[in-house]
């Protein structure tokens, strides 16, 4: 079935892009707003864009009538931390979803952490098992309810708990434990039902063509 996303109101545009890409990893915001609030928000329209830089990107929705606390906060300070979330703190990260006011600290209705970063303003989670301080490479606002953030990660906090070898950055990504984000309201995925596929190779492509021709022709 084909569906118009010019034509289609705004709410059926988000339940095919929501029910269809999915699992979305989750981005755990922090902020801090420019008089030093603490906003801490989860987003699942996010991931990494690649390495050299290290970049990573947001879309972020507005809410009613303006942007949320997360965006306002981000384009007035240029500077936010992703955190990632993991089963162990799937619940706390739901009570961070709440509509509480712009003065509330989500991290302390949740009974969370914050800690200090390295290189940015903003708190990272001390729950989570791994967070990445940015900076804003490059915003572009694509309607009046939503823009979407680019952010050049400057530092990444790993959990030593799940650093298998720190010199060639092996991660044991497995006992991370993380969870994505599913279709509709309040649906999450866990990532243990894994399987592995090896890349092909075009030689070994070839020389296995060659050999299932020879034996076809063999068989004749």
């Amino acid at each position: 079935m084909l569906f118009d996303m010019e034509a289609l109101e705004a709410q059926n545009r988000y339940k095919i892009l929501a029910s269809t890409v999915t699992p979305r990893p989750i981005a755990w915001v922090t902020t801090l707003s420019e008089n030093g609030a603490i906003n801490a928000a989860p987003y699942s329209f996010f991931n990494a864009l690649g390495h050299e830089p290290p970049t990573l990107a947001l879309g972020l929705l507005a809410g009613k009538g303006r942007f949320k606390d997360t965006a306002t906060n981000i384009l007035a300070t240029g500077e936010f931390v992703v955190n990632l979330v993991s089963e162990d703190n799937a619940a706390a990260m739901n009570v961070t979803c709440i509509d509480a006011p712009p003065e509330i600290d989500e991290l302390a209705l949740a009974g969370l952490t914050p800690a200090p970063s390295h290189a940015v303003r903003p708190p990272r989670i001390a729950e989570s098992p791994v967070s990445f301080e940015c900076r804003v490479l490059t915003s572009l606002v694509t309607g009046p309810r939503q823009t979407i953030v680019i952010g050049r990660i400057v530092c990444a906090h790993v959990g030593d708990a799940f650093v298998q070898d720190a010199e060639r950055c092996y991660i044991d990504t497995q006992g991370l434990r993380l969870v994505g984000r599913m279709h509709g309201s309040g649906w999450y995925a866990r990532c243990t039902d894994l399987f592995q596929m090896d890349r092909p190779n075009w030689a070994e492509w070839q020389r296995n063509g060659e050999a299932s021709r020879v034996a076809s022709d063999g068989a004749l």
